[in-house]
């Protein structure tokens, strides 16, 4: 009986032997197997940006594309793909949804994301909430534009004619009626006691698009990015007015005061970031995170920034995310302060 039993027990633990090494070799399995699936990108990738060419957004995303295959940082071809429509609330609706599963679809942004959400009027279900916020990149400013031979040569001039005759006063920009451009373009008046029922406002789909009703002569004074309009102030098609920096800027804007020079005791900071979909996976995220703080290092990236009059200005997830948070209520409060406030 005691051999019989020895012989038992000499089995059972040898058996449970067996299954230790079994599953630590399972467990070992499953370790690489999960090393395995971490190959993402496996597609090409596209970087939206949601309105027409030659604005803000759209050369952000060219130049993260440009930056990113041209180090070799990520080898998969980025393509860029334009989606005009609300100021950017036509495309945040599909991103929010359709999109939001689509590690392969990023989103680059600026404050109209946030505006677009809690604004009154033609305003945006969706909101960076609806998205993943992965890194701010730059910052940039706003700036009151005219055509060189407008007859309005400073600010006050401008701030004049829409007191006495706004009817004959057609301020434009690239993004919605209370989003981005139009706050830009509207602070002097608020500031300076204007009635802004009697500004005349008209959106375009990007500064782009501004700049060329501008030109045109189908607006009179656009607000827009400060950096977008310096190649147009290089080739004397424009004049600016003032720009909503703290500080006067550099380069082609030098001579340009800032609003509070001009009397207008306020600034507006345009940051822009890239923005995932809401349920991007973890490989996607850690993915972008370790490469976009790789790129805004990189000697390409310092040029891009350089050529397109920006300033860098890096934000991580967590950092971006807090930032977010802090500037949503800023545009709360101006766009109450304002009565566009949903």
């Amino acid at each position: 009986m005691w051999k019989t039993w020895m012989k038992f027990a000499t089995a059972a633990l040898l058996l449970a032997t067996l299954a230790g090494c079994t599953s630590s070799d399972s467990s070992s399995d499953e370790g690489t197997e999960e090393k395995k699936v971490s190959n993402y990108p496996k597609n090409n990738i596209t970087i939206v940006a949601p309105s027409g060419a030659g604005g803000g957004w759209d050369l952000t995303a060219r130049a993260i594309s440009k930056t990113m295959n041209d180090t070799k940082l990520i080898e998969k071809p980025i393509q860029v793909e334009n989606k005009p429509g609300g100021g950017g609330a036509v495309f945040m609706a599909t991103f929010a949804t359709k999109e939001s599963n689509n590690d392969y679809m990023l989103m680059v942004k600026s404050p109209p994301i946030l505006i677009n959400h809690e604004k009154a009027e033609g305003n945006s279900k969706f909101g960076y909430k609806d998205t993943t916020p992965i890194a701010q990149l730059t910052r940039d400013y706003g700036a009151i534009v005219v055509k060189k031979d407008s007859p309005y040569k400073t600010l006050n001039d401008m701030l004049n004619a829409l007191k006495t005759n706004p009817q004959n006063v057609t301020l434009a920009g690239g993004s919605s009626p209370g989003s981005m451009d139009h706050l830009i373009g509207i602070i002097p008046a608020f500031k300076s006691g204007i009635d802004l029922k009697t500004v005349k406002y008209v959106s375009y789909d990007g500064g782009g698009e501004a700049v060329a009703a501008l030109l045109g002569g189908n607006a009179d004074v656009i607000a827009t990015d400060a950096s977008t309009i310096a190649t147009y102030v290089k080739s004397g098609d424009v004049r600016v007015l003032a720009v909503s920096s703290s500080d006067r800027l550099e380069g082609e804007l030098a001579d340009v005061p800032t609003f509070k020079e001009a009397g207008i005791d306020e600034e507006f900071t345009i940051w822009r970031g890239i923005f995932g979909p809401k349920n991007m996976s973890k490989d996607a995220f850690a993915y972008w995170s370790e490469k976009l703080q790789a790129m805004v290092e990189t000697d390409e990236w310092k040029s891009e920034v350089a050529r397109n009059g920006w300033q860098s200005e890096y934000r991580n997830a967590e950092e971006f995310t807090k930032y977010l948070d802090q500037q949503n209520k800023i545009i709360v409060e101006l766009l109450t302060a304002l009565g566009m406030q949903k």
